[in-house]
């Protein structure tokens, strides 16, 4: 099979993913492995290995599953699981909490909206957006109470912080899964930076829609049914951690990784040679780096005098990340797939077609995935695995547009978030609010977000 066939039957196998997800609830793994072996029957990838005097020259559908597999597998595993045990360190010892009270302080108390946007910004880092919004929801009570502020401004401006970051900034399991799969992985600092900067558009969208929707939609405790709900003052939340950890161990499990990727990208720009700089270089590989910032996570603990939930923490968190290891590996299957199908070429011959559309199409793809599945991360690690052999013919091949590509998975995994994504509801039952309500809050704010992201990155694609 091929030219405009082959483009129909990946379309058709796109289609069947996305209504298996979310039409028929099957698990995203078992979708993706399954449309990534049907459309290779599709494309007539052969059955076995096809050998020459011994020597394979054309890999069979068995194998390029495998490979596909095991590739993604063995690159992004335990870059994520450390991502991840950071964020549960932080999350329990109520260091999380302690960075929010940072932010706060910073801002100040008079601009409460843009004070819980960045704070959920902060925090969502390593924080995954749904246990985010969870731990900072009784300060955003508290702030509430305290400012007279519009609860539902309070919500959408915490609940779009929580998300930009969630998408665009690793440690988060969703852009450093995309970052390797799209070949910039190892320079895991520019992604952070260019999510930090990709941020901008979208974090100043997400606050002044909050306070505009804040004076059209009113929450059920403003409208004085909060079922006798008492609100913790920020003292009292902090009295049920027992004591938070100070700022240094609070902020070094995050800054010290970012230092150590910082001194190795130097070093490399500078050419240094010799023992020292291979010590550097070794410091400041992701794995490393994120094992570094996994100690200082553990001395965090420590001080906490919680070392003896450490074991449970590590136990919960492979529980969280191994789902999100598989679909990320079965979007390297559906990758891997698409490369041996023939299906790029195709597209290369015909590239000046695709390279019109350049940036836009990782936005839309995710986007679609996105909205009809409802999971930012499986939309992110999939749409990732999909384009990871197209970039080249978007002309998004350069390190710093491979980056961009991330950037634009990611503000259309945002794009947008709807009743079948589990964070709508966290918002809308923590945040007081009817679904009806959360479709004039959440969603439209997610899209709002998504679109001005998205602008953003086009244009830094001008520049770059």
């Amino acid at each position: 099979m091929s030219g405009i066939s082959l483009i129909i039957a990946f379309i058709l196998t796109i289609i069947i993913m996305i209504l298996a997800i979310s039409k028929f609830k099957i698990h995203p793994f078992l979708s993706i492995m399954s449309v990534s072996l049907l459309l290779g029957l599709v494309a007539g990838i052969p059955l076995t290995d096809i050998k020459v005097d011994g020597v394979v020259q054309t890999q069979g559908l068995a194998t390029v599953i495998g490979a596909g597999f095991s590739g993604t597998f063995t690159s992004i595993g335990i870059v994520i699981i450390l991502g991840a045990l950071i964020g549960t360190i932080l999350e329990k010892t109520g260091a999380a909490l302690k960075l929010a009270d940072m932010v706060v302080k910073l801002v100040g108390k008079k601009r409460p909206e843009l004070a819980v946007l960045l704070m959920g910004w902060v925090v969502s880092i390593p924080v995954f957006c749904d246990s985010g919004f969870v731990i900072l929801n009784p300060i955003r009570k508290a702030m509430v109470k305290r400012t007279m502020t519009s609860s539902v401004a309070m919500t959408v401006a915490l609940s779009a912080g929580l998300y930009i970051s969630h998408v665009l900034i690793p440690p988060t399991p969703g852009p450093i899964a995309a970052a390797n799969t799209l070949g910039v992985g190892n320079n895991l600092l520019l992604v952070i930076g260019m999510g930090a900067l990709c941020s901008i558009f979208p974090l100043i969208a997400g606050l002044l829609y909050a306070k505009f929707i804040g004076k059209k939609v009113k929450s059920n405790d403003e409208a004085g049914n909060n079922n006798g709900e008492l609100v913790q003052s920020y003292e009292e939340l902090v009295a049920s951690y027992g004591k938070l950890p100070n700022g240094i161990h609070s902020l070094s499990p995050i800054v010290v990784p970012i230092l150590l990727m910082g001194i190795s990208s130097v070093a490399a720009m500078a050419k240094m040679t010799g023992t020292f700089a291979d010590i550097l270089t070794f410091l400041g590989t992701p794995i490393i780096a994120l094992a570094v910032g996994t100690i200082f996570g553990v001395i965090t603990l420590a001080s906490s005098k919680r070392m003896n939930e450490f074991s449970e923490m590590t136990n919960d968190t492979l529980k969280v990340v191994g789902p999100i290891l598989f679909v990320t590996a079965a979007g390297g299957v559906l990758g891997k797939v698409i490369t041996v199908s023939g299906l790029v070429s195709f597209i290369t011959e015909n590239a000046t077609i695709f390279q019109a559309i350049g940036i836009f199409f990782p936005f839309l793809l995710a986007a679609i995935l996105k909205t009809a599945q409802g999971s930012s991360t499986v939309a992110i690690t999939t749409t990732a695995g999909i384009l990871a052999p197209m970039l080249p013919v978007l002309g998004l091949d350069t390190p710093v547009l491979a980056v961009l590509t991330v950037m634009a998975i990611g503000a259309g995994a945002m794009t947008v978030s709807h009743a079948n994504d589990s964070y709508f509801w966290v918002v809308t039952n923590f945040g007081a609010m009817t679904p009806e309500k959360g479709y004039k809050t959440q969603t439209v704010m997610t899209l709002v977000l998504g679109v001005s992201a998205i602008i953003e990155i086009f244009l830094l694609t001008l520049i770059f």
